[in-house]
């Protein structure tokens, strides 16, 4: 059997969108993948994946971990004797495969096929010139054709959980985002959860630990409180996510997680990066947010303007809106925009 390796060295939700290129190769033989401390437990959750290998790359997380030849050479122990017969490195549009090629090379893996800009010379045996314009899901199902993967006809995210019936109305609502710019302000996240509740919708606020004074706040006009996780913790997040009819997040991973496990999402997404390549994959949602605003693409972490522009029509009668095209429990009153 064909033993493959994957890597991805970013974000949860990065590592969710291989879902489907994973389970290309799994169909072939064992994977094994290759994740950042923040990304693991997301290619833990993965079906297909044998085993999960950690490695905080420093020319791909921010903040970047020193680059010393103790972890460098532990990486490339890790990989070295792993009989792969190819590997797939999985990259954005703004990362370098280049520099994990040349450490899998060290490693003995024979085969590697990825996206470049550069010129690779002897680093990779399959490339993919240039930035496809694809969804991400699809620019990793494209990097496994090369290494002669074919793709399922509908390929969807998966994680490793037993799918579970929604509660009628139920909407879980995730405000945090590791990048803040990629969603609301907690008092307009107040706001709008304030306005799902009085619209009958039974609303929950999720988050993790560190975010407790965000989560907080935007649950307080439910006086209930938010249901609080350890960020490493996403099959118990994925519990909660697949007890709603519609999960409402900013562009960050749990809206990811969302369409996992088969929800319907409404994502408040600043076009900071394309929604053409990382909108929710797979499953109903709606985007709210400016796409065709002058500063799209930006890659902002924090917005430099006064305001964030590209979220004005934000607002909680919209967010009430989307809910209810995509729910199986309108809202019961009206709704006036």
């Amino acid at each position: 059997m064909r033993r493959t390796l994957v890597v991805r060295l970013d974000s949860v939700g990065d590592v969710l969108l291989t879902g489907p290129a994973v389970a290309a190769a799994a169909a072939a033989g064992p994977v094994d993948y290759v994740a950042s401390s923040i990304g693991a437990p997301a290619a833990q959750l993965l079906p297909g994946v044998d085993r999960v290998i950690t490695f905080d790359a420093p020319w791909i997380l921010d903040p970047a971990p020193e680059a010393t030849e103790a972890t460098i050479a532990a990486f490339v122990d890790s990989i070295d004797g792993g009989a792969y017969s190819g590997a797939a490195i999985l990259t954005s549009s703004h990362q370098s495969a280049l520099p994990t090629a040349l450490l899998l090379r060290l490693a003995g893996v024979g085969r590697i096929a990825a996206v470049s800009h550069d010129y690779p010379g002897s680093l990779l045996d399959h490339r993919i010139k240039g930035d496809p314009d694809v969804h991400e899901v699809e620019r990793s199902l494209a990097v496994m054709e090369q290494l002669g993967f074919s793709e399922d006809a509908h390929p969807h995210l998966r994680i490793t959980l037993e799918a579970a019936e929604p509660m009628g109305g139920r909407v879980v609502v995730h405000p945090g985002a590791a990048v803040p710019a990629r969603t609301l302000e907690p008092s307009r996240w107040a706001r709008c959860v304030e306005s799902l509740a009085s619209h009958g919708y039974d609303v929950v606020v999720t988050g993790s630990h560190e975010e407790h004074d965000v989560a907080a706040m935007v649950a307080e006009p439910l006086n209930r409180p938010p249901i609080l996780l350890a960020r490493s913790d996403l099959r118990g997040l994925a519990e909660v996510l697949a007890s709603a009819e519609v999960v409402v997040t900013g562009n960050t991973g749990p809206a990811h997680l969302a369409a996992a496990v088969g929800r319907p999402v409404v994502s408040v997404f600043p076009p900071t990066v394309p929604p053409s390549r990382w909108a929710p994959w797979g499953v109903p949602h709606v985007l709210l947010g400016d796409p065709l605003i002058a500063c799209a693409g930006c890659r902002a972490r924090r917005c430099p303007q006064p305001r964030q522009w590209c979220l004005d029509d934000v607002t909680p009668a919209a967010v009430v809106a989307a809910v209810a095209r995509l729910s199986a429990a309108p809202a019961r009153e009206m709704v006036h925009q």
